[in-house]
């Protein structure tokens, strides 16, 4: 799920339960673009691939790197405090019985048109 706040959500994906995240949001991240955006991932996110096409869709990957990375990069820490917001969007979605335990497959379900 891609969000701009703890109340909007910008695109999302819906994945089977034993997929790794980082290949399907690699997959949601390729179809959108930034303007040199912060874009504030959790370490599952945190790889080569998915830091270079964050990049190369115009956004800023802020992404601090796992603990046994040989050569670590420097991420903006205090940027990265406002992830929290996202993870409060999460546990929202979570209270949703039917879409925590995902009684509908089709992502088209999920989808509401203003």
């Amino acid at each position: 799920m891609v969000a701009s706040s703890a109340k909007t959500v910008v695109a999302f994906r819906l994945s089977p339960g034993n997929a790794h995240d980082a290949p399907e949001g690699r997959k949601l991240l390729a179809t959108l673009k930034g303007n040199n955006t912060p874009l504030l991932m959790d370490k599952a996110y945190e790889g080569d691939d998915t830091r270079e096409l964050a990049s190369m869709q115009g956004f800023i990957a802020v992404v601090p790197p796992k603990s046994n990375r040989i050569n670590p990069w420097e991420y903006d820490k205090e940027l990265y405090k406002s992830r929290n917001e996202i993870e409060r969007l999460f546990l929202r979605i979570k209270r949703f019985r039917k879409v925590f335990t995902r009684y509908d497959k089709l992502d088209e379900i999920y989808i509401v048109i203003p």
